[in-house]
Order: structure tokens, then C-alpha cells, then sequence
């Protein structure tokens, strides 16, 4: 390619090295905490509602009331959509790096601070609860866009889909130890403080200790955040942002030459011609250019998310309705926890964690576009294999729980990874955080559509079993058949966005252009099919 910078080059055709795993295990490492600090939130509104909503003359126990139980469940979200938007704009204006920092400790004091929630009343407790996980999912929104872009950016052209989804699939990790964590530690306060289920003795069946479990596992998910703090602030500003965006050849030059150890030249000159006249987010040429895109990226992020999410957010509540999970008023507080913790964890291991990493597998060989593809059309089948029989697995809940397991598996090798991957690589340098961000906040937007719909649709269609302080839903089954044509329409929009295996990013972009003319001085590869 003539009119490539020769370091953007020696980026696109370096062997996997050590600063790959390196990257990816610091930009994964924020992914973990996210993921973490999201989904601990459903392993324990049952506790905050037996802890700060016990009516002793009640036959259940204590719930959060539904508006409670929405802000509790949804704030993260809101949070996270305001950074995604952000901390996007910020990462493209100010640089990748010196934005990244300051995602991870604003995610490291609100993970303590969420942890520290006081008050003198339950409504003290939960508002200051809200506000901290405001802020918590402000600081993880930043670090989508910022994760995303930067792998990406660093990433040779071969194998930048697998080490994007390398960074991505740590979110299943995150899931994972948030399950055993509560598992680890409701055992452990189970064993300590010995209570009676809540039939026999409801006063006494959620023992004061109990206070602690959720706080405790809400904390500890500043730890890994902290532990990447010190090599998030060493790692140099991508190649791409100092050349492309900074216009500084020789800083690109340097800092990568230390990075690949090799010697790499200062181009001035080349990035002097390339692609001066540049057009932005709101204007004709983008939308020309990008558009179709940018609606491609956002919609399906958006209608994965919807599915996504609520099922992910609500899966106690599906495993309570089929029976998978003893009767609430059958268990102390801490029985409850750990039976729900087991449970997410056992969903965890079987389908999210594979997932994620079939996609990291094979992304290189399939494509994005198929494996999104295929995702979307699984997800469908599934969601519908759920819903169409729901009154036979309520007595089959083996089966029930493996077909919900496959959902997530297909989720997590499909679109919720390409819905990530694909917004780093097909927008110019100087738009890439944006457009990634804003693509991400139309995902989160599903997130709250999805978390703060399914928990008023899904309640049941008659009046005695509904959850208390709610109206009647359409019921789980119904609930399930919208979320499985919600996938069907993930497939439609999925038609917009671009394959972009094997090839550079600027020739994805055509930031290689020089200004007479948009055309293209150099011959696009072919890509392998």
C-alpha cells in the first residue's frame, strides 16, 4: 500500500507478541470489573428486599417495591449510556490514553462507595445506593469506547477481531466471579450465623449479619480495577490517534518503535497529505460515507441488548417461575443468595463463558457479519423454543435451563461480541471513540428498555400471582415470544453493517485517501472468503 504510514503498516503486519496479551489483559481487566459490577446487581435484590422491606405479617418475604426494584436494577445502565456518550467524545478529542485512566478510578471509588451505602431509612439506603451506581456505570460506560478503540488500534490486521473479542470475552469472566463471589460469601455468613427459613420464623430468617453479604460482594469489584490502574497508565497513545488525529508522525514513530522493538521512521509528510480536508460527525459527507453504518451498528446493538440484558437481569426471577429455584419463604436470606448465585454461575459456566470464546476462536475464519448473523437467528429459535411450550417446562425445568443456557451461548458467539467489535474498526480515527460510543449508548438504551420492561411484562397475566405493588404482565411466555422477535429483527439490521475481516483499518475507512478527489491511491486486498 503506497500511501500507508510505515508505522501504521508494521502495526497491521506484526506477528502476535507479548504487547498483544499485554493489551489485552489491561483493557480486558475493565470488562471484568464491568461485567462484574453490572449482573452482582441481581444476586442480591432479593436480600435488599428482605433486609429493607420485611413486613412481619406477610406469608413472603420482603421485596423491593417495583419502582425500587427498576432504579435499583437500571441506574447502572442510565449511568453507563451518559459515559458511553462521554467518555466517546472525550477519548477522540483528548487521545485514548489519557481519558482511560480516569474511567477505571472513577469504576474503582464507586464499586467501595456502592459498597458504603448508608442511611437511616431503606429509602436513605437505596438512594444512596443509586446515586454511587449512577456513577459506577458512568465510569464503566467510558470504558467501552476506550477498550474497544484501543485494541483495535493496536491490533494487527490478521487477528484484530479475535483480540477485540479477547477484550470482550473477559465480561464473562466477570460474570462468573460474581457468582462465585456471592457464592463464596453467603456460604460463608450462612455457616457463621445460623437462621431458621422464613415459614418457620420470620423475623429471624434474615439474620443482621446479613447486611453485610451485599456489600461485601458490591465491593469487591474495585479489586481487579485496581490491580490494571498502574499498566493502563504506561501503556502510549495509540499509533493511530498520533498520527491520524494528533498529526504527530515522529511521537507515533517513538512510542512504537519501543513497542514493537523495531526502528520505525517519521513520516510528516505522508501524514501531511493524508486525508487533511476532514468531514464530521453531522455532516453530509459522513452520512454519505458512515450512515448506513452507524444505523447498522446501532440498531443491533440496541435489539441485542433488549434480549440480552432482561434475560440476563431477570434469570432468578425465570428460574423462581419454572421451579428451578425452592419457594422464597422456604429459605433464610442467606440460603436465598446462595441458591440464586448457584444458579447464575451454573448459566455462566455452560453458556456465557464458551460463548465469548468461540467468537474469540473463530471470528478470523467465519466473519463478523456471519457469526452476528447466526447469533441473531439462534436466539430467535431459542427465545421461541422457551416460550411456545412454556407450560411443559415448568414441569422439565433440565431442559428449560439447557435451552436458556444455548441462548446465551449464541448470544455471547454472535452478536452481543460482533456488536462491540465492529464499531472499532469501520469509522475514521478521529471518529472512532464517538461513533463506538454512541453505538454502545444505543446498546445501553436497549439495556434499560430490556431491564425496566421485562420486569413489568413478565409479571404473570393473573391477579394472584402477581409480584406485590405490580399490575398484571403478559406473563413470561409472552414475554419471551417479544424477546425472540426483537433477535428477528437484530437479523434484518444486521444487513447493514460491513464485513471487515483481514483488512487494515484505514483501508476499511479510506483514511489512506490524499485530498484531490476521494480516491483511493492504493489497491484494496482481497479478502479471503
Amino acid at each position: 500500500m503506497a500511501n500507508q504510514l510505515g508505522v501504521l503498516n508494521a502495526l497491521d503486519a506484526a506477528k502476535t507478541q507479548w504487547y498483544h496479551f499485554t493489551a489485552i489483559v489491561i483493557a480486558g481487566m475493565g470488562f471484568f470489573t464491568d461485567a462484574y459490577d453490572l449482573f452482582s446487581i441481581s444476586l442480591i435484590t432479593k436480600l435488599l428486599g428482605r433486609i429493607y422491606y420485611f413486613e412481619p405479617l406477610s406469608e413472603k418475604p420482603g421485596t423491593l417495591p417495583p419502582r425500587i426494584a427498576a432504579a435499583v436494577n437500571g441506574v447502572a445502565f442510565c449511568g453507563t449510556l451518559a459515559g458511553q456518550l462521554f467518555f466517546g467524545w472525550l477519548g477522540d478529542k483528548l487521545g485514548r490514553k489519557r481519558v482511560y485512566g480516569l474511567t477505571l478510578m472513577l469504576m474503582v471509588i464507586c464499586s467501595i462507595a456502592s459498597g458504603l451505602s448508608f442511611g437511616t431509612s431503606p429509602q436513605g439506603v437505596m438512594a444512596t445506593l443509586c446515586f454511587f451506581r449512577f456513577w459506577l456505570g458512568f465510569g464503566i460506560g467510558g470504558d467501552y469506547p476506550l477498550s474497544a478503540t484501543i485494541m483495535s488500534e493496536y491490533a494487527n490486521k490478521k487477528t484484530r477481531g479475535a483480540f477485540i473479542a479477547a477484550v470482550f470475552a473477559m465480561q464473562g469472566f466477570g460474570i462468573l466471579t460474581g457468582g462465585i463471589v456471592a457464592l463464596i460469601v453467603s456460604a460463608a455468613f450462612d455457616h457463621a450465623y445460623k437462621a431458621h427459613p422464613y415459614f418457620r420464623d420470620r423475623e429471624h430468617s434474615t439474620v443482621p449479619q446479613a447486611d453485610y453479604i451485599w456489600r461485601i460482594i458490591l465491593m469487591f469489584g474495585a479489586i481487579p480495577a485496581l490491580l490494571t490502574y498502574y499498566w493502563r497508565m504506561k501503556m502510549p497513545e495509540t499509533a493511530r490517534y498520533t498520527a491520524l488525529v494528533a498529526r504527530n508522525a515522529k511521537q507515533a514513530a517513538a512510542d512504537m518503535s519501543k513497542v514493537l522493538q523495531v526502528d520505525l521512521n517519521a513520516e510528516q509528510e505522508k501524514v501531511d497529505k493524508i486525508g487533511t480536508e476532514q468531514f464530521g460527525l453531522f455532516s453530509k459527507e459522513f452520512a454519505q460515507r458512515h450512515g448506513l453504518h452507524l444505523l447498522g451498528t446501532t440498531s443491533t446493538w440496541f435489539l441485542l441488548d433488549i434480549a440480552f440484558y432482561s434475560s440476563n437481569l431477570f434469570q432468578k426471577d425465570i428460574f423462581s417461575a419454572i421451579g428451578w429455584l425452592p419457594k422464597a419463604e422456604t429459605m433464610t436470606a442467606t440460603k436465598e443468595v446462595y441458591e440464586i448465585a448457584k444458579a447464575q454461575t451454573l448459566i455462566a459456566l455452560c453458556g456465557t463463558v464458551p460463548g465469548y470464546w468461540f467468537t474469540v476462536a473463530f471470528i478470523e475464519h467465519l466473519g463478523r457479519f456471519a457469526i452476528q448473523l447466526m447469533g441473531f437467528f439462534f436466539m430467535s429459535v431459542f427465545m421461541f423454543a422457551l416460550a411456545i411450550p412454556y407450560p411443559h417446562w415448568k414441569t422439565h425445568n433440565t431442559g428449560f435451563v439447557i435451552m436458556y443456557s444455548l441462548t446465551f451461548f449464541f448470544a455471547n458467539f454472535g452478536p452481543n461480541a460482533t456488536t462491540f467489535i465492529v464499531p472499532a474498526e469501520i469509522f475514521p480515527a478521529r471518529l472512532r471513540s464517538t461513533c463506538h460510543g454512541i453505538s454502545a449508548a444505543a446498546g445501553k438504551a436497549g439495556a434499560i428498555v430490556g431491564s425496566f420492561g421485562f420486569l413489568y411484562a413478565a409479571q404473570s397475566t393473573h391477579h394472584d400471582k402477581v409480584d406485590k405493588g405490580y399490575h398484571t404482565g403478559i406473563g413470561v411466555k409472552n414475554a419471551l415470544i417479544v424477546l425472540g422477535a426483537v433477535n428477528c429483527l437484530g437479523m434484518f439490521f444486521t444487513l447493514l453493517v460491513p464485513e471487515t475481516m483481514g483488512r487494515s483499518l484505514e483501508d476499511i475507512t479510506g483514511e489512506n485517501e490524499e485530498d484531490n478527489g476521494y480516491q483511493q491511491r492504493f489497491s484494496v486486498e482481497k479478502v479471503p472468503v
